[in-house]
């Protein structure tokens, strides 16, 4: 997946009540080999979060209010997501088909919170 698509996948309008988990990995990088992010509405505000888990016991999760911030941290080893992006790989996008699941956010068939 290219970045530009994933760009296009995280700018999906959640609507305050839907939300994007990806299961991922990074090659060549055991740390990495189990992570989640995605976004989110904040349950108060229900402005959308961009986030990070990347560790099972959740020492390592991050929150960013814009996907800028949230591309742009290093927080992988003093690198960001965009610095090491052709080393990532999506397993799952909400525990299915990465690519299955670009097509139905953006063609915004209805699915998993998806606008009808």
């Amino acid at each position: 997946m290219t970045f530009e698509l994933f760009q296009k996948l995280m700018s999906f309008d959640t609507k305050g009540r839907s939300c994007i988990e990806i299961l991922f990995l990074v090659k060549g990088n055991e740390k990495f080999d189990y992570c989640w992010m995605g976004k989110m509405p904040d349950k108060k505000t229900k402005q959308d979060v961009f986030w990070y888990g990347l560790t099972p016991d959740g020492d390592n999760a991050y929150d960013y209010p814009t996907f800028e911030e949230f591309s742009f941290a290093k927080i992988f080893d003093g690198k960001s997501l965009m610095e090491i992006w052709d080393n990532i790989v999506i397993e799952e996008i909400n525990g299915c088909d990465p690519m299955e699941m670009v097509d139905i956010y953006l063609s915004r068939k209805g699915c998993l919170g998806a606008p009808q």
